[in-house]
Formats: C-alpha cells, structure tokens, sequence
C-alpha cells in the first residue's frame, strides 16, 4: 500500500476526518520548513509535535521546531536560559542547549527531557536536558545515585514517575546492554541487576512497554550485527525472557522507529547499511504477532534509518505522526496514519505462575459466590453419546460442600494473601520513607561537602599566599644577613685605618724632637 498526500486545495482544519485507516499520508505545510535530518528526537505535546536536535552532513544540530498539527505550519522554539543555572559553563548551556544527536526524549508534565546522545560537549556521565513547554526555558536537570554513564543510540521509555533506559553505544564506541532507572520525583538513578540471558549488546533499537509491566526492546545493530530479535523483561521479577513470536517474517533492522499505542507496538523504516525497510509493522504485545500494516517503495522516506515516531490522539482518532530520517537522501517530510480501533478485551500473556494463580483463586472465589444464590433441583449433564442423563440431588449435594470447602480454602488462602500485601506496603512505605530521608540527608552532606570543598579552596588560596610571604622574608633576612656583614668589614676597615693613622704621628713627633 503506498502512501498517499492530503490535497492542497481540501479543508487543511477537517484533514483528520479524511483519511482512511492504516494508510500513510503526507501532510501539506504552510510556510517555511525545518532543515531536513535524521537521529533526532521527537515527541507530541498538547497536538503539536516538537523535533529537537539532529545530524546533518556530519553536524550536530541544536534547534527546536515545533510543527502545529491543526494548522500544519512549522515554528520554531526560542528557549532561554535557566536563570538559577549557576554551572552553565560546566553543563554547556551557555549556548542554551548544545547540537545533539542520536538522543532520546520524553514528556514528562510539562516539560520535554532529553536523555544522553551524542555531542561535542564532552561528558563522562548520563546529561539530562529539559525544556519546560510554559516557559521555554531550557536547563540541566541535577540527578543523584548511579549515574549511567553517557551515551546514543540507546532508547528511554516511561513507566509510571520512572524512566528505563537500555543499551546504546558509549563514548568510547562499546555497545551497552545494562538497564538503568531514572525516578523522576526523586531524580536518583539506580542500576538494574536483572537474572536470565539479556540481550545482546546493541545500539539503534527500539523499546516499549507493555502493561506498565514489561519492557520489550526490539531490533538494533552491533558494529557488525543488524538484529530482529524481541527480548522481554519483566519489570517485576527482573528476569529476561525471549519469548517465541508468530505472524510475519521481520526482517534485521537498526534505526528504526517504534511506538506503542495500547497493545500494539509499531515499528517504521530501519535498515541494514544496504537497505531501507518499506513496511510498517504493528506488534500485538498480548499474543506476541507480527502483522505488516503497509508496504512502501524502497526509496520512500518513510523507508529510512533515524526517522522519528509519535502518537497524538485528535478529535478521539489515534494517529502515528512520522518525521525525517536518511535513505540516501535527508528527509524533512510529515506522515500520519490514523490507526484502527481495537478491541482492549484481549488477555495480557506476560504472567508470571503467581500472578496467574492469584487471578484463578479470585476468579473461582467470584464464580463460586454467584453459585450460592442458584438453587440447583438438578443438572443435567451429558454423556459421550449425547444422551441426557439426570444426576441425583444427594450427589449434587456432596459435590456442592466439596465446592464450598473448597472455596473456604481459596477465601483463606486470599486472605493470607491479602495480609501478605498489607505488611509488604507497609515494609514498601518505611523503605520510602527512609529513602527520602536518606536523599534529603544525602543532598544536606552533598551540601556540606560543598561548603568545606569551598572554605578548603580559601585555606589552600591563604596557604600559597603566606608561603609566598615567607619565602619574601627569607630574601630580606639575606639582605640583611649581607648588609651586616658588609657594615662589619667596613667598620674593621676604618679602626685599621685610624690605628694606622695614630703610630704615624708618634713617630714623627720623636723624629721632629730629636
């Protein structure tokens, strides 16, 4: 199927209203356009959808453009300053927000967060950017804990107030594979010790989560690898799984773009070095199928590496809203698909046996609850010939306080459960609450630590400066040292001179007497 462009002549207001389902369609745009780009970020905020940074011949881009969904025009975002940045030589705002490439980024309330990437900033450790969308005012956010260290290519997906980064390429070229959690009410990091084989190392994948449960990272790239594995984690027991998929044949693939909206996962463009993907995939996260929504020609823009992915919900229709990329040539395009409705019924397949005997203990407990309120004169029952045959209300009656007992059972074993889940919140709410005192403490002694790091540097400062007194004194008392001596030779020079002086006269007067 390939894609179709909105006529420039139709209702630019009513476009959403007009466009057939699972098909992409270019959008007109009025006025100016962005440079063209690829390995930028993009998200979807208030039914505008914002691009920032990017890569260009080679060239780490830093501008901020904002295309309006409503009207179909591109602007441009002036951001400012953070006025209480008092580091903003060290962090690289003094240029407001630095060229960037192969980043991530995330709305968060109202603010965008950027997330690692690549720069000419130079930077050990993992840079959180944001810019808040009332103010436009752009900064660092200060983060505590384990901070990863810095990297691109790597993918960042929100769960809840928590952020999962996975994998990426650091400075120094290797490819990651480790998970990292950024709490963004408490901006601390922490490190994620996960059991069972985790994915290989990679950069260039895509990540979605599934549930507010499971993380599944798809696709990416090795320095000589392309993948087109799916790889589970289960954010709950910290295991990874490959789990087996069916459907359609997904070829390898890096630098594509993936989305997921409700159960579905969607994956555009990507390649391997050789050659662009033209379909568009859809993952149903609950059965584990791969399905191809589209089909585009090779040389599509939509068939790139480092295009951009987004979802925006208009007038209650979903669409995916795709953005740039390379295939050759830099792309500066806008496509949307207006998606399908989907039924939401479906069973989630990621269960762990605990879960899934909890949820049969309370179901049978529900089924059997109902059945008590039934009166059961009789039931008819069938045999393998299909003949009818009448079980006897005292059989019904023995199999009726099996049940019951059986439910009694449940009903505790529920309970046990039930008190199990009390005492561990309750264990869960002391640890939060040590943890934000141990974080309020942690930032006064960060705080502390400052303070002395600064008087230290005064003492070190006063330090240099009276060795440099003393070290003066030490001429001086040399001086001095010489000057006595010279003031000693020169008064035994005069008291030889004046001895001298005296015997002369002496001898004179006796020759003069004489």
């Amino acid at each position: 199927m390939r894609a179709e462009e909105i006529k420039a002549d139709m209702d630019i207001s009513s476009w959403p209203s007009d466009l057939a389902h699972e098909q992409w369609v270019k959008l007109p745009v009025s006025g100016a356009r962005p440079s063209a780009r690829y390995k930028h970020a993009a998200a979807v905020a208030d039914e505008k959808l914002y691009i920032t940074g990017g890569s260009r011949n080679g060239r780490y881009l830093s501008d901020i453009q904002v295309f309006d969904l409503r009207s179909l025009t591109w602007s441009s975002l002036k951001l400012n300053i953070e006025p209480s940045d008092d580091k903003s030589e060290d962090n690289g705002l003094q240029e407001v927000l630095p060229g960037i490439s192969d980043h991530s980024m995330i709305k968060w309330e109202n603010k965008l967060l950027l997330l690692g990437g690549n720069s000419k900033k130079s930077s050990d450790a993992m840079i959180v950017h944001f810019i808040n969308l009332e103010t436009h005012v752009c900064g660092v956010m200060e983060t505590f804990g384990k901070i990863p260290v810095a990297r691109g290519g790597h993918s960042v997906t929100l769960v809840g107030s928590k952020l999962i980064v996975f994998g990426g390429e650091d400075r120094s070229r290797k490819l990651l594979n480790d998970v990292h959690v950024l709490d963004l009410q408490t901006m601390i990091w922490f490190a994620v010790e996960a059991t069972q084989t985790p994915p290989a190392p990679r950069y260039d994948h895509s990540a979605a989560v599934h549930s507010e449960r499971y993380l599944l990272i798809f696709g990416g790239c090795s320095h000589s690898l392309f993948f087109n594995d799916l790889h589970v984690l289960d954010l709950q027991t910290m295991e990874w799984s490959q789990p087996q998929v069916q459907g359609d044949l997904v070829s390898p693939r890096a630098g594509h773009a993936g989305i997921s909206v409700d159960e579905m996962f969607y994956i555009v463009g990507g390649g391997d070095n050789n050659n662009g993907c033209p379909e568009t995939l859809a993952l149903n996260m609950s059965k584990l199928v791969w399905s191809t929504l589209t089909t585009l020609k090779e040389r599509h823009p939509l068939a790139s590496e480092g295009s951009s992915i987004c979802s925006v919900v208009i007038d209650g229709e979903k669409y995916l809203v795709a953005f740039g990329g390379y295939n050759g040539q830099y792309n500066k395009e806008v496509f949307v698909m207006k998606l399908k409705p989907r039924d939401l019924s479906h069973p989630k397949i990621f269960q762990s046996p605990a879960a899934a005997a909890a949820a049969a203990s309370v179901t049978a407990a529900y089924a059997l609850a109902k059945s008590e309120k039934l009166e059961f004169p009789q039931i008819i029952d069938l045999n393998f010939n299909g003949v009818e045959k009448i079980v006897p209300q005292k059989d019904i009656s023995i199999e009726l306080d099996a049940i019951k007992e059986e439910k009694k059972a449940l009903e505790s074993s529920i309970e046990e459960v039930r008190v199990e889940n009390t005492r561990m919140r309750e264990k869960i709410d002391e640890l939060r609450s040590n943890h934000t005192e141990l974080s309020k403490e942690f930032q006064s002694v960060q705080g502390q630590l400052i303070s002395e790091r600064s008087r230290c540097f005064k003492l070190e400062t006063q330090i240099v400066e009276l060795q440099k007194m003393l070290d003066s004194l030490k001429t001086v008392e040399n001086k001095v040292q010489i000057l006595g001596r010279q003031k000693s030779a020169m008064e035994e020079m005069e008291l030889s001179s004046a001895q001298q002086e005296g015997s002369g006269g002496v001898w004179r007067w006796i020759a003069g007497g004489t």
